[in-house]
């Protein structure tokens, strides 16, 4: 079973930065896409970006010029570049990844709190 290690976590400013970054246990086979989501607690997961082995992205209206995925030069890694952090972006952060074009495979999730 391929297991995702998030880090870069953290409590912010608004207005501040953070650098998530995600890595699979299993760095024999890439996956076509991975991404990050966030979750606030009673609220269900949203998909904040993504990022296919091709090099395409997406990302929700929200973070559209503030956030920057990216896959690393090993296997099986991304990233998350946070810029100009809002309060509203306070979540529990997921890696996922897939091998085709589902998401299976996810993260425990690192903590993001923005203060005003």
């Amino acid at each position: 079973q391929v297991h995702l290690v998030e880090s870069g976590g953290g409590l912010v400013q608004a207005g501040g930065s953070l650098r998530l970054s995600c890595a699979a246990s299993e760095s024999i086979f890439s996956m076509n896409i991975m991404g990050w989501y966030r979750q606030t607690p009673g609220k269900q997961r949203e998909l904040v970006a993504g990022i296919t082995s091709g090099g395409s992205t997406n990302y929700a209206d929200s973070v559209k010029g503030r956030f920057t995925i990216s896959r690393g030069n090993a296997r099986n890694t991304v990233y998350l570049q946070m810029n100009s952090l809002k309060p509203e972006d306070t979540a529990v952060y997921y890696c996922a990844a897939g091998i085709r074009l589902t998401y299976d495979y996810w993260g425990q999730g690192t903590q993001v709190t923005v203060s005003s």
